[in-house]
């Protein structure tokens, strides 16, 4: 019965083409313009961790003086050195990470490379197994080398393509800065968006290609990127042990997000052992937010893909008000024809599906051209001169989501016409004729 409905509908369009494609259209600029900003959106509100993001937590504590307080306000995003150093020491999580952004000069072996700048992480080892960090060759370096500042790196797949031609490359030497590092690992391909574990340097885009034990970069006095934040004399080094300064990001892992509380507990613990020390001048004030927690806190998705995406949608639901109007034209047009359908046994339900699969078949219609519509839209996305414009890719689940968005608002669309044409009355319409 749908099969003959469907076929009912082809030749329906077929004598009212001009009305077909007015409601084709209006349906695919809708289509069109809603999955292009819900794609971006999806893209940048999405989960970089899904594996794990409710155990991984970002710590906040306050170290500021008491100029300028004001109760309830938020602490720092970052920590100072002495502070991260100490609750690595501590160890009171599964694995734990500080942090920080870096910059280094590469010098090549290759005669056909030039020395060029790259990104770099200066962390410790707990970074990669607490990011589920994959690896193509050797491994991440032992704490031994974080604790004696060892001369070791691990690359990524695309560094080591370039300087390597993508061949095994740990145990080779690799000059950084005027240093000579041993490779001890190569990532496989990595690249979480949003970059969650440190906003400062960036919030999309590429992942570092450099990852360096914090201990040695900050003994070789390697470049630094990302804020940092003072608010008293650091005496000419604000990355020293005891400068007055937070720039360092310290993620930990958990076993479970029930124990969130008690770890909760502890940095309260902390802070109250440092205002006693003399150090914290405020009460303490922590926070410890997961993944999800921490980019909703961070806004990380722009506040312009928000608005563009109300706009969308305002724009879907004017489109489909439009198919309406034409949808219900277009059935009352054929009130003789309705009616004598009725007048010959078939049913009210009868009408009234063989209306919503018609105008099921104008959304398939107009969900197919609105889908190279919404490529053309992300296409002309990726050319915008934004961090996240590479990101903006249509994926298997957006295009079922466009299809599924397509029949929800097509048979929306016709539900009202084809509720007015079941109602009809055959003797009205036959008396007419």
């Amino acid at each position: 019965m749908l099969a003959y409905y469907f076929r009912l509908a082809l030749r329906s369009f077929r004598r009212n083409k001009v009305l077909t494609a007015l409601m084709v259209v209006a349906i695919a600029l809708g289509i069109g313009a809603s999955m292009t900003t819900l794609t971006v959106f999806h893209v940048l509100s999405g989960d970089p961790i899904p594996q794990k993001s409710d155990r991984l937590f970002a710590v906040q504590v306050d170290p500021r003086p008491m100029l300028g307080y004001q109760p309830g306000e938020e602490p720092e995003e970052q920590l100072t050195r002495f502070d991260g150093e100490a609750l690595l020491r501590e160890k009171h999580a599964k694995h734990q990470a500080l942090m920080t952004g870096g910059g280094v000069t590469i010098e090549p072996d290759k005669a056909s490379l030039r020395p060029f700048d790259t990104d770099a992480r200066y962390t410790s080892t707990d970074f990669f197994p607490m990011f589920d960090t994959p690896f193509q060759y050797g491994r991440a370096w032992p704490v031994a080398d974080d604790d004696g500042r060892g001369r070791v790196v691990v690359i990524s797949q695309a560094l080591n393509q370039k300087l390597f031609d993508g061949a095994n490359s740990v145990g080779k030497p690799l000059r950084m800065d005027g240093h000579t590092f041993t490779v001890v690992g190569v990532l496989d391909e990595w690249n979480p968006n949003p970059h969650f574990y440190d906003l400062e340097t960036g919030r999309y885009g590429g992942s570092e290609d450099i990852y360096i034990p914090l201990s040695t970069a900050l003994e070789l006095r390697l470049g630094r990127n990302g804020n940092m934040n003072c608010w008293d004399n650091s005496g000419g080094d604000e990355t020293a042990v005891n400068a007055p300064c937070t720039w360092m990001q310290y993620w930990l892992e958990l076993a479970s997000p029930a124990d969130a509380a008690d770890y909760r507990a502890y940095l309260e613990n902390y802070s109250a052992q440092q205002k006693s020390a003399g150090r914290f001048e405020r009460a303490p004030n922590v926070r410890l937010r997961s993944v999800m927690d921490w980019l909703d806190h961070k806004q990380v998705v722009p506040g312009d893909v928000r608005l563009q995406l109300w706009l969308a949608m305002g724009f879907l639901l004017v489109c489909l008000i439009n198919t309406v109007g034409l949808l219900l034209a277009k059935f009352l047009r054929r009130s003789g024809e309705i009616g004598v359908r009725r007048a010959l046994g078939a049913s009210r339900g009868q009408i009234f599906l063989q209306s919503l699969v018609e105008a099921g078949t104008v959304g398939l219609a107009g969900g197919l051209l609105g889908l190279l519509l919404a490529l053309l839209g992300l296409y002309a996305v990726r050319q915008q001169p934004v961090d996240y414009a590479k990101l903006a890719t249509l994926d298997g689940q957006m295009l079922l989501m466009t299809f599924a968005l397509t029949l929800v608002a097509s048979l929306l669309a016709g539900f009202l016409p084809a509720l007015r044409a079941m109602q009809v009355t055959p003797a009205i319409q036959l008396k007419s004729q």
